[in-house]
């Protein structure tokens, strides 16, 4: 691992120039030689924000969902609560900011449990991805270029959808995943690993599914 920190570039930049940019991301063209000493071109995607994620869980063991169309794949999605902060603002709040606009949820802890970077290969897009729990429930705010509904499901469902390919979301499947990891390492609080490993709350009679809180 260390040994891939102190590798260069095997490519050499000719010439750079910015090809499109809006207030999300730069799109920069360049010019260059190949490893191999050919000429050739490379696009890279810059963004202007961070991405952050949010798998909220709250006292049954349920994740939030959000689902949403996604236009570059011309498909519905669902996903954990997703989306942009700027480098100048704090990341946790950012991630606070975003879980409260998309469900209205507010959380009283979170917890930094995975970084990423997005298709590397032509994007410089990093992520950072949270649990949350502690859950009180507010007044959704999304963003006028937003169009969401939510849904909650239980971990080890949401667990199976991954694995089943049915959850395609990056941010989503890695964080499930992790958190997967996590709860079943003993790494979590050890009443949210129950909760979040065990069905046995949604048999109970008084159970309501639109239930949120940990009162």
């Amino acid at each position: 691992m260390n040994e891939a920190v102190t590798e260069h570039d095997p490519f050499v930049t000719l010439s750079s120039q910015t090809a499109y940019q809006n207030g999300w991301i730069k799109v920069e063209h360049q010019e260059v030689l190949r490893p191999d000493g050919s000429p050739g071109i490379y696009g890279i995607v810059h963004f202007v924000h961070r991405a952050v994620g949010v798998l909220p869980i709250d006292k049954d063991g349920c994740v939030w969902l959000v689902g949403q169309y996604r236009r570059p794949l011309k498909a519905w999605s669902w996903e954990m609560p997703e989306g942009g902060v700027t480098y100048e603002e704090d990341l946790e709040a950012g991630a606070r900011r975003e879980l409260h606009e998309e469900t209205g949820l507010i959380a009283q802890t979170l917890v930094k449990i995975l970084e990423m970077d997005l298709s590397n290969s032509v994007s410089d897009e990093v992520a950072t991805c949270y649990i949350a729990y502690g859950l009180s429930k507010g007044q959704a705010v999304p963003e006028c270029t937003e169009v969401l509904k939510t849904k909650r499901v239980h971990f080890l469902d949401l667990l199976a959808e991954v694995a089943l390919g049915q959850i395609r979301d990056a941010m989503t499947v890695a964080t499930i995943y992790r958190a997967y990891y996590l709860a079943t390492t003993h790494q979590l609080p050890s009443e949210l690993e129950s909760k979040m490993l065990s069905h046995a709350l949604l048999g109970r009679s008084d159970f309501n599914p639109d239930r949120i809180g940990e009162e």
